[in-house]
């Protein structure tokens, strides 16, 4: 599906919270061009997917929106200040919140760093995280049809794995995201290898 068809459809979710659509709008133009990974898809794909999953939890407009918006700060040319001149200062935080910090350059050391982060954080910022690794495990499956190598899903697993522990602390027993994704991650462990 083309971004240009992308704007012509509107989640029935989209409807009825007005930020997320104004955060939608936004996503869109700034990650026009970009795709996914795993299937080419445009980019954009993923953070409504967080923002559904969202949604269908039963959190806030400011929340849904904050998801839509999770990756702007860590792949477009978009800033936190203008993230809060758009969005409003708790959306821009909740962004913040589940950005990696770029000045860390191993890759696992940054990922640590953010599962700290988040877990210092709101409620609301460890579920929008929960929403992007369900959304991630989803593309993972995907990506390992396509012929993964085994050492970077392990290496994707590992973090998705450490942050269901890091969730399991944060959110409450029982919270739907926390067991969508561990649905995902015990999804995963059961596939044959590529």
């Amino acid at each position: 599906m083309a971004t240009t068809q992308l704007r012509e459809v509107e989640p029935s979710f989209v409807g009825r919270l007005p930020l997320t659509r104004a955060a939608l709008e936004f996503a869109l133009r700034r990650h026009a061009g970009q795709q996914r990974g795993g299937d080419q898809a445009p980019f954009v794909l993923h953070p409504l997917e967080v923002g559904a999953l969202l949604s269908l939890a039963g959190y806030s407009d400011d929340v849904v929106a904050a998801g839509v918006l999770h990756d702007v700060l860590e792949n477009t040319d978009t800033d936190a200040v203008e993230l809060g001149r758009r969005f409003g200062p708790r959306v821009s935080a909740l962004v913040r919140a589940v950005s990696e910090d770029p000045s860390i350059e191993n890759e696992q050391a940054r990922k640590a760093a953010l599962r700290s982060q988040v877990a210092g954080r709101s409620m609301e910022s460890a579920a929008i995280f929960a929403a992007d690794k369900v959304s991630k495990a989803r593309e993972l499956r995907l990506k390992l049809s396509c012929g993964l190598p085994d050492d970077e899903a392990d290496q994707q697993l590992g973090h998705y794995w450490a942050s269901l522990s890091m969730l399991e602390r944060v959110l409450r027993p029982g919270h739907p995201l926390l067991e969508q994704l561990r649905f995902e991650l015990e999804t995963l462990d059961t596939l044959p290898p590529a």
